[in-house]
């Protein structure tokens, strides 16, 4: 039992766990301001170019309401909804992942003077130059 409260605890303080939370905390936050983007700011023109017909009510209906029997219908309208919310979290998802991406391209660059590189790139970078170096010197050693 003690090794297993250990081995949570290396697991909680390595930052994972607190990695999680904070991704968990920005996604719904993130979540919520998709939401209202689409709901309050892409809709209501779409519904304009609709003949003013709330997307989210869109429906087939299979069964018609009657005295005590509930409709029956295929809400595609509110699958539509989700769809444009995928879609626009997704393409936000990307545009930042790329965002990301391009300064960490730089920063990992041993030539780019602009971003001081880290010194784990860095090292490895000088690595690489002096096996190039030494495997230039043993083709020629090779060739003499």
């Amino acid at each position: 039992m003690k090794g297993l409260f250990k081995e949570f605890k290396d697991f909680a303080v390595k930052g994972n766990m607190i990695d999680m939370a904070i991704g968990i905390i920005i996604g719904t936050a993130f979540n919520n301001v998709v939401n209202t983007l689409v709901k309050k700011v892409i809709m209501p023109p779409l519904s304009l170019m609709t003949d003013d017909v709330n997307l989210a009510n869109k429906k087939w209906i299979l069964r018609e309401s009657m005295v005590n029997v509930e409709e029956v219908a295929i809400g595609y309208g509110e699958l539509l909804e989700v769809i444009i919310d995928f879609g626009i979290i997704a393409f936000t998802i990307f545009i930042m992942l790329k965002f990301i991406n391009r300064f960490k391209e730089k920063s990992e660059d041993p030539t780019n003077q602009e971003v001081k590189t880290p010194k784990n790139i860095e090292l490895l970078s000088n690595l690489e130059r002096l096996m190039k170096e030494q495997n230039t010197i043993l083709k020629n050693q090779n060739k003499v």
